[in-house]
């Protein structure tokens, strides 16, 4: 089990908060807002209504004992680069911050936190680039050339082994899971044939990747 703090919990910040409860770690959920903090109180291991720009009191709740730290007052950037600048000086071990634009990310990024997101902007690319596939399903860029995508079976792979189509030497990607009926394959026979309603989660470069999609359904 791990340990987190959560700035802000409008949308974004509740969604994580409560989800991180749901999955059995330590949810501490902090607010300048009374009415927001009293509407998660029970969602959450704790809840308490702080200004994040107030040293005295982001001390008090001991932010360096947590495992890491997600700055979710994307709205307020001002808020958001001092509680970025407080939890780093008093020792956060990992800090999480939420941008509203690149401008916003980098500044994020020079006083101190160690990644940061971009929710709306990420929606956006996921949503148009599900709107132009008919294959990709969903997909997760590990860098500017390398992803993860969830994608149907090409209709020129079904019936055939993943030994049979080569992939890695004929397209230079992985098959890291099958989604079949409802069960997760992680360990995958690669001389038993694909199914017509398989959905392939594969590893490559974005470039790679594309060769696949453009196989088509």
């Amino acid at each position: 089990m791990k340990s987190f703090a959560i700035i802000g919990i409008g949308n974004f910040g509740r969604s994580v908060a409560t989800t991180l409860c749901k999955l059995g770690h330590e949810v501490l959920a902090m607010d300048i807002s009374e009415d927001r903090v009293r509407d998660i109180a029970d969602h959450v291991t704790a809840a308490v209504q702080i200004n994040v720009t107030d040293e005295r009191a982001m001390k008090q709740v001991g932010i360096r004992n947590f495992d890491c730290v997600i700055i979710s007052v994307g709205e307020d950037i001002r808020a958001s680069i001092l509680a970025t600048v407080l939890c780093k000086e008093m020792g956060a071990k990992h800090v999480v911050a939420k941008a509203s634009d690149d401008m916003h990310a980098k500044i994020l990024l020079k006083t101190g936190a160690d990644s940061v997101v971009r929710p709306e902007h990420e929606s956006g690319v996921r949503l148009a680039r599900s709107l132009v596939s008919d294959s990709v399903i969903d997909y997760l860029d590990l860098s500017d050339e390398y992803s993860i995508h969830e994608m149907r079976i090409p209709r020129v792979w079904v019936d055939k082994s993943i030994m049979k189509i080569d992939v890695r030497r004929n397209y230079a990607i992985s098959i890291i899971a099958i989604r079949r009926g409802g069960r997760i394959i992680v360990a995958i026979d690669p001389e038993q044939p694909l199914k017509a309603d398989d959905i392939l989660v594969m590893i490559g470069s974005n470039k790679s990747l594309k060769k696949v999609e453009s196989l088509g359904i």
